[in-house]
């Protein structure tokens, strides 16, 4: 009946499939990748892997260093700035210089990538296909249908016309902003839709005279000629102009000839007789849409399929690398029996708020970035962006909040509370050469802290692969790691536990404050370097304690 069963499929080979299909692969869960278009994108799009991104990215060895090593040969420095023109004497700077955010180092040992999408996406196919993953490019979906089992899909190869049966597990719709998985499955969206139509126009010219291709700019065009957005120090050998146009007004894609197109090259770089060669263009949506649910059944969302953006910030891309990694960590529980199918619940309940939050921000954004004539009614800009960039708290049935929580959605990224439900607190460590393997049913510790035995890591080096414990050196952290290990080996549950001053030295004082808790406390940390539970100080019956944690956790019912 079905020609081939896979535990995962996953259709669209953008942002959110690719970190899917990666993180899925390298837990040793077997995925499939359907992609409609022949490759990997030839278009830079997005440009950027945020903080948070690559945090969750990162876990896979190889991957932080081979986007670092590109990002590292393209510029120096980003700026942002809003102009007339290339030109401009007196353009609006919003961002001067990465400097100014030079605070994030402090809040987290990894550092944002500046490259583009496409390069982006040949790293990510390269390490998924690595760890086996099954990537089909030039395949299409064709139907779904999903009962209490799985989802029975039918996939076509473009080239040869030939159909396919797939039985599946599960089924993650990561197909773009218009989406056929999220409209099959009867999802419907909500927020103010397409905004507008734009242009993006590829380009070659020199511009050396006008731009330091050392330092990526981010220029916002503000002209009586046209409104849009211009790329320069991408490193991807083009440049890319994007022009916004109305077809309630009579515009379309028609009017973009290639003369016309170098024409407006030369009025937003501010230079009558620049020299240009037009190599590629393609159209898209300016939107703002999210779904009003992340999931339905086996079915699940990822990227614009879940929540589409306006570019106007620039998180749209590290967001759905975001929604990949996180679904793939939480299935890969389900499908090893670590956790119930509840625990897919979660998925919904914390990642939808972040979606909607991020494109409202980005909405914001478009207010103040964009003329005058497209900010009415739109929502204030964020305050603080790394407030929802490494500051975003969750709710759900896989946190136990404690009593009196405000339920939040973000935090102070720079004071983490160490609260259930947010981002642990990164502060550094070294780890002792005589700690040995970690106790547990995991019997290794995560591989982020592999190798690093009397060297300084991060904290969040050791989060990734399972649960991790942190307690204190004496006697009750003892008998907090005993309890980790006898209630991780009775449910089968991947965990480390460390006691920080035994199995890892704190390089400053102060990580209990940090995390809420005394010396005889002790906290439970998610793959996601999120925080799952926490007791604040001893308890009685610690092994009692640690499994019901768990298994609540874990939806084990």
């Amino acid at each position: 009946m079905y020609d081939e069963r896979v535990p995962v499929l996953v259709v669209g080979g953008g942002y959110a499939g690719l970190s899917a299909a990666l993180l899925l692969a390298w837990r040793g869960v077997g995925v499939m990748v359907v992609e409609r278009h022949p490759s990997t994108s030839v278009q830079p799009k997005a440009f950027g892997v945020n903080q948070r991104a690559m945090e969750m990215l990162r876990v896979v060895p190889g991957v932080e260093d081979d986007l670092m090593e590109i990002s590292r040969g393209i510029a120096d420095d980003m700026r942002i700035a809003i102009a007339g023109t290339l030109t401009d004497p007196n353009p609006r700077m919003i961002v001067e210089s990465e400097d100014q955010f030079a605070f994030v180092r402090e809040i987290t040992p990894v550092a944002g990538a500046g490259l583009p999408q496409s390069k982006v996406e040949r790293v990510l196919r390269a390490h998924a296909e690595a760890h086996g993953a099954d990537l089909r490019f030039a395949t299409e979906l064709v139907s779904f249908e999903q009962d209490a089992g799985g989802v029975t899909v039918v996939v076509r190869d473009r080239g040869s016309g030939e159909t396919s049966t797939v039985r599946a597990g599960y089924l993650i719709g990561a197909d773009g902003h218009r989406s056929p998985v999220r409209v099959a499955a009867g999802i419907p969206v909500e927020g103010f839709g397409e905004l507008g139509m734009s242009r993006s126009i590829l380009f070659e010219a020199d511009l050396s005279s006008v731009v330091d291709e050392r330092v990526v700019t981010l220029w916002y065009l503000q002209n009586p000629d046209f409104d849009g957005a211009f790329i320069t120090g991408t490193g991807v050998g083009v440049h890319v102009m994007t022009v916004s146009f109305d077809p309630a007004r009579g515009q379309s894609e028609a009017d973009f000839t290639e003369e016309r197109c170098v024409e407006l090259v030369r009025i937003g770089t501010g230079i009558p007789d620049l020299v240009v060669k037009i190599v590629d263009q393609n159209t898209w949506a300016f939107a703002h849409a999210v779904a009003t649910r992340f999931s339905a059944g086996r079915v699940f969302l990822a990227g614009d399929a879940a929540h589409t953006m306006p570019p106007t910030g620039g998180q749209g891309g590290s967001t759905a690398l975001q929604d990949g990694c996180d679904l793939a960590w939480r299935l890969a529980l389900v499908i090893s029996g670590q956790a119930g199918p509840g625990f897919l619940d979660a998925y919904d309940a914390e990642r939808r708020p972040v979606g909607k939050m991020t494109a409202d921000g980005q909405l914001g954004n478009m207010a103040v970035r964009m003329p005058p004539t497209r900010r009415a009614g739109l929502p204030e800009a964020p305050a603080d962006p790394f407030a929802i960039i490494l500051g975003c708290r969750y709710h759900s049935g896989a946190v136990l909040a404690e009593p009196g929580d405000d339920g939040s959605l973000t935090e102070d990224p720079r004071h983490l509370s160490g609260r259930p439900g947010g981002r642990a607190p990164h502060f550094a460590v070294v780890r002792a050469p005589a700690a040995g393997a970690a106790p547990g049913a995991a019997g290794a510790r995560p591989e982020g802290g592999a190798g690093t035995e009397g060297r300084e890591i991060s904290v969040i080096d050791l989060f990734g692969r399972g649960f991790v414990l942190l307690t204190g050196p004496g006697a009750d952290g003892d008998a907090w790691t005993a309890a980790a290990d006898s209630a991780a080996g009775g449910l089968g549950v991947e965990l480390a536990a460390y006691r920080v001053g035994r199995d890892l030295e704190p390089v400053t004082g102060g990580w209990t404050a940090r995390y809420g808790i005394t010396g005889s406390g002790a906290v439970l940390v998610r793959p996601d370097g999120y925080v799952a539970w926490r007791s604040p100080t001893a308890v009685p019956d610690p092994e009692t304690t640690v499994r019901d944690v768990l298994a609540a956790v874990l939806a084990r019912g």
